[in-house]
């Protein structure tokens, strides 16, 4: 209890009180200085550590939650401007978000595992541990010095035994349902880096996509993941309505699923050392039919028998046997069948297919004439099939026939263990819970693998207690990050993967910001796992990322030699014409070819990052990276641009300066009627760019046309006399908001701007302004109920008319009202001439606009992949 002994001392701890509140809210009070960027360098070293921010609270009891996740970084030891890009669109929708009072999840980690940090460590002979976590320590100053505002409370590397001991759980969990598996096929092998590939690891062009090496084939046992199991829930998942923003990646992935118009099954081989071959038809209710297998000379079986001689048909020793029926089936190795694309192998169904009983007739192969099915007796049959499949563990997955199931397997150190022991009694069995994480070797470097570590290698069999070994692959990177998500959501949990209540109550991501070349490897693993997790009751969805926003690469002018191709700095290049790309070598006038390429220190391209914090600051070079460009759009990094940005930031330093002067020492007044006509300027300045600004932060998320709206509002506030700046409540509002809407692209700029439009004398805005409270403590803004909002007219879906309608009216509108408006618009009218009208649809998108779209008996044609309807976040 604290005894004051007289007022005076009331008052002086009241303001100590205060003045300790108000320190971390408080302007540098440098406004007579020019923004320079020393000024800007003082205000991020000001305002770093000050900007609070509300962190995500598992189940929050009044706000509702919003998972914004970035893909998480490779630790290369530096970020490159992709990077500076990619996190400072996810921080911009975070705080965003924090600002429009939502829960907001924003982690960070680090995908540590890996083929470059294994080969890094070789070649300076340490281990890749000591190597990875140096460079996590420095790229997370520089992610910090970024000012995004992660959950750094939950981040985790993928290489901490903390976390890949659940890794080694999902793999359990997938080894006990049968979909992970060890088998020898004829793999990818990648000579340079000594390991093996997925199919989605190489090229068209058959390289690697690491080393970019010729791949070559071998064949090798190894373990695969049975994502064909799951083929058909991960194509029709991309029908799922809860997707937003998909677009091109929904194509890329039904390119590779493929139509799933097939079924594939596990047949056993004999007179091999092949275990099975897995094979696929679009027949399977005639699989008791089948009376041969047709192979091409690159499926494995023609491997193992070493056939060099380029023979047409050649009948293999091996025998495969039905599972349906145990009659064993020859196998031929042909040229005479043309296999489906991407397909090896042919399941002969004579009697039923004019294929298969031409290739028997001309090899005298037996078969008796099968009556087919009616449709009914087909799927009936089918489905007794596919059932008896599952149950006998040989397949009986609905999948495309070029679609392959998942090879894991790496022969490299830094990975994840494969929790396997190997008894040459018992076969391959898995480690026991109790006994994980299986944990690497600590090693003095990784040259040898873990095959060259005999001690770590030996192990007791869980089953017998006899001498066994462990698996010595790891596991490809890709299986660490294909659940990662879900980890950021419970990273503390030592007793399992997560709590499932967690999952539920912050899963799917709402937003999922990343790179277009992960399209098909990540964005297909981490959906298979999901829809894995969701067939064992552990998490919401099926879908595990609700909305995409696939980021452009950041461009560097490069220059090419052009007899030779060799590329060179840019000191070394005489520009001639910039505009028509005409440049020469300064050494020898040989022509030089100029284009905009991915940066690359190969190319001599990059732009370091830290060199442009240093010059602009860390504010200015996000809002460089933000303007100019959408989002998903490659950004040409180009200083030529920049004045637009930095003379924008000295032109709303200068509205505060003028609006703390002019609210000091007021200017005398100007005539009621021009005051008036300003400040009505001000109030529909306002209402157009909060309602433009927000439609762009919140709907389409083109943030670069969001700063141009911002640019423009700060436009409509210089116009107006200094009268304005000293009486108006309408430019005191509309000066509020445009600080406020600046605030998640510039954290510290805006914080500063606000800390000195906050200290002004002579406050008229009391309803809305938080005046004791940062930027971050404002609410976002809105439209007023006053100002008049699109009511957009469509005739199947396409624009035909406008109509302004006060908000506070339009968002009482009902279907049949709307309707009505939207028949009484000559462009309307004109547009349904021979047409008959069938239906409407009213959507109504609060403080924004209202579509009311009439369907008649005669639409256009649309394609199926696009979508007029604003996509909310």
């Amino acid at each position: 209890m604290i005894i004051f002994k007289n007022i005076s001392y009331i008052r002086n701890y009241n303001l100590t009180k205060q003045l300790r509140f108000n320190r971390f809210l408080s302007s540098l009070n440098l406004w007579e200085e020019d923004l320079t960027s020393d000024i800007k360098h003082k205000i991020e070293k000001h305002w770093k550590d000050n900007i609070k921010y509300d962190k995500y609270i598992e189940g929050h009891a009044s706000k509702e939650k919003y998972y914004v996740l970035p893909m998480f970084p490779y630790p290369s030891g530096s970020l490159h401007m992709g990077h500076v890009r990619v996190y400072t669109i996810s921080d911009a929708v975070a705080r965003y978000q924090r600002m429009n009072n939502k829960n907001v999840l924003h982690p960070i980690g680090w995908d540590a595992f890996g083929l470059p940090a294994e080969n890094a460590a070789i070649d300076r002979k340490i281990n890749p541990n000591t190597w990875t976590k140096e460079n996590i320590a420095h790229m997370k100053t520089q992610l910090e010095n970024l000012g995004c505002s992660f959950d750094w409370d939950r981040e985790f590397r993928t290489c901490a035994p903390e976390y890949y001991r659940w890794t080694q759980e999902l793999f359990l969990k997938l080894f006990e349902r049968g979909l992970a598996y060890r088998k020898e096929a004829l793999v990818n092998w990648d000579p340079v880096d000594k390991t093996v590939l997925a199919d989605e690891q190489v090229d068209e062009n058959g390289k690697s996509w690491r080393s970019g090496a010729t791949v070559q084939k071998k064949l090798l046992k190894q373990w695969y993941i049975r994502t064909t199991a799951f083929a058909k829930s991960l194509l029709d998942g991309l029908d799922d309505p809860l997707l937003r923003d998909w677009r091109d990646i929904k194509k890329i992935q039904r390119h590779w699923i493929g139509e799933c118009d097939g079924i594939s099954f596990d047949f056993r081989v004999e007179g091999s050392e092949l275990d099975f071959l897995t094979l696929w038809t679009d027949l399977p209710e005639y699989i008791r039919q089948v009376k041969f297998i047709a192979v091409s000379k690159d499926n494995i079986l023609s491997r193992k028998e070493n056939l060099d001689e380029c023979r047409d048909t050649v009948r293999l020793e091996a025998l495969v046997k039905n599972p349906f029926n145990s009659e064993t089936i020859p196998v031929y190795v042909t040229n005479e069948i043309s296999f489906l694309d991407s397909t090896d192998s042919f399941v002969g169904i004579p009697g039923i297919c004019a294929k298969a009983e031409e290739f028997a007739n001309n090899h005298n192969i037996k078969f008796d004439k099968i009556n087919p099915l009616n449709p009914t007796e087909a799927d009936k049959k089918r489905l007794e099939i596919i059932e008896e499949s599952k149950k006998s563990g040989i397949g009986g997955h609905q999948t495309s026939a070029k679609l392959r199931d998942w090879l894991i397997s790496r022969q490299r150190y830094w990975g994840t263990p494969i929790p396997i022991i190997h008894c040459d009694a018992c076969g391959a069995l898995p480690v026991p819970r109790t006994d994980l994480p299986v944990v690497l070797p600590d090693i003095e470097h990784a040259q040898k693998g873990l095959p060259g570590h005999p001690e770590w290698v030996k192990a007791a069999c869980p089953k017998c207690g006899g001498a066994a070994r462990r698996e010595t692959d790891t596991m490809d990177t890709f299986v660490d990050s294909s659940w990662y998500y879900l980890r950021f959501i419970d990273p503390g949990n030592t007793k399992e993967m997560f709590n499932k209540e967690k999952i539920a109550a912050s899963m799917p991501v709402d937003l999922y910001i990343g790179g277009k070349e992960h399209a098909v490897l990540h964005m297909y693993y981490a959906r298979f796992i999901n829809h894995f997790l969701h067939s064992e009751g552990l998490v919401p969805e099926k879908e595990p990322f609700k909305r995409l926003l696939v980021q452009g690469m950041v461009m560097g002018r490069s220059y090419r030699v052009k007899g030779s191709g060799k590329y060179l700095p840019e000191k070394d290049v005489e520009v001639l014409d910039l505009k028509k790309n005409r440049a020469v070598t300064k050494d020898g006038g040989e022509p030089v070819v100029i284009s905009w390429e991915k940066m690359s220190k190969s190319k001599h391209n990059g732009v370091d990052p830290v060199e442009t914090f240093k010059e602009y600051g860390t504010d200015t070079t996000r809002l460089l990276i933000l303007a100019d460009v959408a989002p998903t759009s490659h950004r040409n990094w180009n200083t030529n641009t920049f004045p637009g940005i930095l003379n924008w930031q000295r032109r709303l330093w200068l509205t505060v300066r003028d609006f703390l002067k002019h609210r000091t020492s007021p200017p005398p007044a100007i005539d009621d009627k021009q005051f008036q006509i300003h400040d009505d300027y001000m109030w529909d300045s306002r209402n157009y760019y909060v309602v433009g600004t927000s439609y762009n932060y919140l709907m389409t998320q083109q943030i670069s046309v969001a700063v141009s709206k911002l640019q423009g509002l700060t436009n409509s506030l210089r116009k107006v006399p200094p009268a304005v700046f000293a009486r108006s409540k309408q430019f005191e509002r509309a000066l509020a908001v445009q600080i406020i809407m600046l605030a998640p692209m510039a954290p510290h700029f805006a914080s500063e701007l606000w800390s000195g439009f906050r200290s002004a004398p002579n406050r008229l805005n009391t309803e809305e302004i938080d005046w004791t409270g940062s930027v971050f403590d404002q609410k976002w803004p809105e439209c007023d109920e006053e100002y008049r909002l699109n009511l957009v007219c469509q005739v199947n879906g396409h624009e035909n008319a406008i109509v302004k309608v006060r908000r506070s009216d339009l968002e009482k509108l009902s279907k049949e009202e709307a309707f009505n408006i939207a028949m009484g618009q000559k462009e309307v009218q004109e547009t349904l001439v021979r047409r008959n009208v069938l239906d409407n649809n009213f959507t109504l998108y609060e403080g924004f606009e209202g579509i009311i779209n009439i369907i008649t008996d005669q639409p256009p044609p649309r394609s199926k992949e696009t979508s007029d309807e604003p996509q909310i976040v």
